[in-house]
């Protein structure tokens, strides 16, 4: 089993920087691909950027590109995202989660471990 803890979120305001972390338990974090999810009151989960076992592949989707950036310490079992200029549209509940599958998908579904959630509010 695998365990995700994610923190670091918080209140911040527009135009702001905020760093999540997602702690991961057990010795087999460096296998997993990871993403980054979001879910707004009343929106469907929403994708944000997914990275490589390894650290050297990311994904992002087109609403943060530029602005997050996603990276891995896998000595450390953590997953970051670090999201720079906020927007109040930013404000969500984020997710980390882990995947078997060897690919940086952007589909909830084919995850099969999630965090409890951190929440990011973003003022205006």
């Amino acid at each position: 089993q695998v365990q995700l803890v994610e923190s670091g979120g918080g209140l911040v305001q527009a135009g702001g920087s905020l760093t999540l972390s997602c702690a991961a338990s057990g010795r087999t974090f460096s296998s997993y691909v990871m993403g980054w999810f979001r879910q707004a009151p009343g929106k469907e989960r929403e994708f944000v950027g997914s990275i490589s076992s390894a650290g050297v592949i990311t994904v992002y989707a087109d609403s943060v590109k530029g602005r997050f950036t996603i990276s891995r310490d896998n000595a450390k079992n953590t997953v970051y995202l670090q999201m720079n200029s906020l927007n109040p549209e930013d404000t969500s509940v984020y997710y980390c989660a882990a995947t078997v599958r060897n690919r940086l998908t952007r589909l909830p579904r084919d995850y099969d471990y999630w965090g409890q959630g951190t929440q990011v509010t973003v003022s205006s």
